[in-house]
């Protein structure tokens, strides 16, 4: 009889919302078992480990060490985690985040951070910790890369633009994050295109250097002047000095308060009322793995202008307008091209709709699985 194979997963240090959406949907999609995957060992801070099912396959461990700073993680990481996968005879480890210092050399690797091989963006930073941070990211998540027997990538556009900076990886697979269904239900429940009020323009994302809020604000404002109606609701907040660039923006274009309104962090279940609400997403990030809110934005049914750069357009097709995210007026112009032509908007905004039906959570944990078994059958044929 096969012995089935048993998968380590190191989720210990997944904070971010895409990287705990991700984790949820890869254990909650799919039977591993069914691609002989016997048993999966799963690490994740308690408050993550709770929102994951019980599944008969899958063993939560509970690590007091994952709980502490950020120092203390790090050393479970590099210092005790290699004997425990060897005590539990795990055939691969998955790295859900390729910021992993295990040295583990029968390991899969998942990059979902693109900023520090982006030509030009770590730049933005200036000189400032998180540059600082950066750049040591850069050279752990380059090396845990190269020396993993799989790399996953979450687009094509991401596997080439970091393999164009640190060389080729042994072997790699292109596997997108899914979507929740709660966003499709959105299309569902929107109204028309408005007549006479004003077009209520969306972006969700925090204020960072590569995110342009305040292109975004100056766009509407000159879009305005033109003689539309227009509002623009920014979602996700900010903090140093982007949020202080968007503020001056603000305050510049639109000094009584008229037409731009931010709201700090919103959680993820509250952002498809923000959606529902929303006659126009906009999108003008210039640096992304897969841009999550965008793909929800597509599920919803909502028309999306959206930046040239990166892999928006790998991901969206022909289902939005393209602007460059660093000029107003480009901005400004694929905006009015969607808002004038009413056709042309709803041609559009259909494509992107049946193009995201190809994002779920049962593919992603699907193809995870399977590829994260042939890794291992490789390891043992050699």
């Amino acid at each position: 009889m096969t012995k089935g194979l048993i998968v380590g997963v190191d989720a210990s240090r997944n904070r971010s919302g895409g990287a705990r959406a991700h984790l949820i949907g890869l254990m909650s999609g799919s039977d591993p078992r069914t691609l002989g995957i016997e048993r999966v060992h799963l690490w994740a801070y308690r408050a993550l480990r709770d929102q994951i099912p019980d599944q008969p396959w899958l063993v939560k461990h509970e690590t007091p060490d994952i709980e502490g700073s950020v120092p203390r993680q790090l050393w479970w990481q590099r210092a005790k985690l290699p004997a425990i996968v060897d005590a539990l005879g795990c055939d691969i480890l998955f790295n859900t985040d390729a910021g992993s210092v295990c040295p583990v050399r029968r390991s899969a690797t998942l990059s979902q951070d693109m900023l520090s091989f982006e030509p030009g963006e770590m730049q933005r930073y200036g000189l400032s910790k998180a540059r600082l941070r950066l750049e040591v990211l850069k050279i752990v998540q380059a090396q845990r890369l190269k020396r993993a027997r799989l790399a996953i990538f979450l687009s094509d556009y991401a596997r080439q633009a970091i393999q164009a900076s640190i060389g080729r990886v042994a072997e790699s697979v292109v596997i997108p994050h899914g979507i929740d269904e709660k966003f499709r239900a959105v299309a569902h429940q929107r109204r028309p295109w408005p007549a006479d009020e004003p077009i209520r323009c969306l972006y969700v994302s925090n204020a960072a250097p590569y995110k342009h809020q305040w292109h975004v604000v100056e766009a509407v404002a000159q879009l305005r002047q033109a003689g539309f109606h227009l509002e623009l609701k920014l979602v996700g907040g900010g903090a140093g000095r982007s949020q202080a660039r968007l503020e001056r923006a603000m305050q510049e274009f639109d000094p009584s308060g008229e037409f731009v309104r931010q709201l700090s962090f919103v959680p993820n279940e509250e952002i498809p009322q923000h959606l529902a609400d929303a006659d126009l997403f906009v999108f003008a990030s210039s640096c992304e793995n897969l841009p999550i809110t965008m793909l929800e934005a597509m599920a919803a049914g909502i028309p999306i202008c959206s930046s040239n750069r990166g892999p928006m357009p790998e991901v969206l097709g022909e289902g939005g307008c393209y602007f460059d995210p660093e000029e107003p007026a480009s901005i400004a112009r694929a905006m009015r091209n969607m808002i004038e032509d009413g056709m042309h908007r709803a041609r559009r905004t259909e494509q992107a709709r049946e193009r995201s039906r190809a994002f779920t959570w049962r593919r992603c944990s699907e193809e995870t699985w399977s590829a994260l078994a042939a890794a291992c059958r490789s390891e043992t044929a050699e």
